[in-house]
């Protein structure tokens, strides 16, 4: 079941599946948060904003509203080959 980022609780691996804006895509892309990219979610701030996590080798910290653009799959849920 896809949920978006925003909604994942500290210490769960996901699966990174689509964005909901193209506009976002890119810069998150830069960062190495791209379709296909598993991330652990690292912390998330007392208020909720920013979270952190872990992608691509290194820790990154988004906005609140980054991270709701971001729809995620739990990786046991998934098969990260498909």
């Amino acid at each position: 079941m896809e949920r978006r980022l925003s909604e994942i609780e500290v210490g769960r691996k996901v699966l990174i599946k689509h964005f909901d804006k193209d506009e976002i895509y890119l810069k998150l892309m830069e960062m190495g948060c791209v379709p296909g990219e598993i991330i652990i979610v690292d912390q998330i701030a007392p208020m909720g904003d920013p979270i952190s996590i872990f992608v691509a080798g290194y820790h990154l910290s988004l906005r609140l509203n980054e991270a709701e653009n971001i729809w995620v799959e739990e990786v046991d849920k998934v098969n990260i080959n498909s």
